[in-house]
């Protein structure tokens, strides 16, 4: 691309990166009018004995219907979208009785490391803006003596949605009740079934998806028995020099920092064959052997591929140096994993 051409092209992407910006200052000004005030949504994250990687989203929501149990009635996936991002405030976030006071980034996304000390296994932590409520999530810290941990993708690996096609995406996300959305066959079981077998191993569902969804995915995820984990997912919307934000470039950013933080731990990475989890899991065991133990990729069935647009190839990687499985559900991949001797045989 001409240099002139580019130039061009990342002045428009700025230009619309401010307007989505004053769109959603607006936004908050007519919110704050009505008298709604701003809140966190804080999701799981994860550490080391004397760090933690904090992860949440300050917004002003809308009210949410609840039943006489507690669980959200019939949320349709838009009301995940309603809410107003709060760009720039101001968090305190206490941990172990400590409070820091850090700030969203434009988006509202507060995504920051904060030392600590804390003992392996899981720590409740709070975030509060503007003075309101504190919001409790939990942290999970890694032992300097585990060597195994779990990164699994979510969008057709444990939720069934067929994400890659727009107007099958926009239905699912915008339209579709959370309720109604299925897990993948045996993923539940086989990832508690290898979190039981590796006490202390960290989980990491690592997604494409939108901050937005967050919430939704984390109910999802309890309802169907999924053992508890990180959340790591991104922003949609234009940066300084893209329309939009590169789904494959989060998960090969996030993998590179999960190798840089836990140099030894070994991953078992699974996705599935609807995106481009195959190409970025290679990738990533190229450049980092030594962080992989092994790779599980889920097969779509023949209409979960229709509805995504197709599937990507699987090479075979019979020279990898790793293991590299794939099956078409949960008990398939344990099978396979049973069989390399990643997961125990029953």
């Amino acid at each position: 691309m001409p240099e002139n051409t580019a130039a061009a092209r990342r002045a428009d992407v700025l230009w619309l990166a401010r307007l989505e910006y004053r769109f959603h200052a607006w936004r908050e000004r007519r919110a704050r009018r009505r008298g709604l005030t701003p809140t966190v949504a804080a999701f799981p994250g994860y550490g080391g004995e004397n760090w933690v990687r904090v992860l949440g989203r300050v917004l002003i929501t809308p009210p949410a219907r609840g039943s006489a149990d507690g669980e959200y009635g019939g949320v349709r996936g838009w009301r995940s979208f309603m809410a107003v991002p709060i760009g720039f405030a101001q968090v305190t976030v206490t941990i172990d009785g400590v409070a820091h006071d850090v700030v969203s980034d434009r988006g509202g996304v507060v995504d920051t490391v904060l030392p600590t000390s804390l003992a392996p296994g899981w720590h409740t932590i709070s975030m509060s803006v503007e003075d309101g409520e504190p919001v409790d999530t939990r942290v999970f810290i890694v032992g300097a003596d585990v060597g195994f941990g779990i990164v699994c993708d979510v969008d057709d690996t444990v939720m069934v949605t067929a994400l890659p096609r727009p107007l099958v995406a926009a239905w699912n996300s915008f339209v579709v009740d959370e309720h109604a959305r299925q897990p993948v066959p045996g993923m539940s079981v086989l990832l508690e079934r290898l979190v039981r077998e590796n006490p202390g191993a960290p989980v990491v569902f690592l997604s494409t998806g939108a901050w937005n969804v967050g919430p939704t995915l984390l109910r999802f995820l309890g309802r169907h028995l999924f053992p508890a984990g990180a959340l790591l997912l991104t922003d949609w919307g234009p940066t300084h020099d893209r329309w939009f934000r590169s789904g494959t470039a989060h998960k090969s950013d996030n993998l590179e920092r999960l190798a840089t933080e836990f140099p030894d731990l070994a991953w078992l990475l699974i996705g599935d064959d609807g995106q481009h989890d195959d190409m970025i899991y290679t990738q990533f065991a190229v450049r980092h052997p030594q962080s992989v133990a092994a790779v599980a990729i889920r097969r779509l069935s023949s209409t979960e591929a229709m509805l995504a647009g197709g599937r990507t190839t699987v090479d075979p990687h019979a020279a990898a140096a790793v293991p590299w499985v794939s099956g078409d559900d949960g008990a398939a991949l344990l099978q396979r994993l049973e069989e390399v001797g990643v997961a125990r045989s029953s």
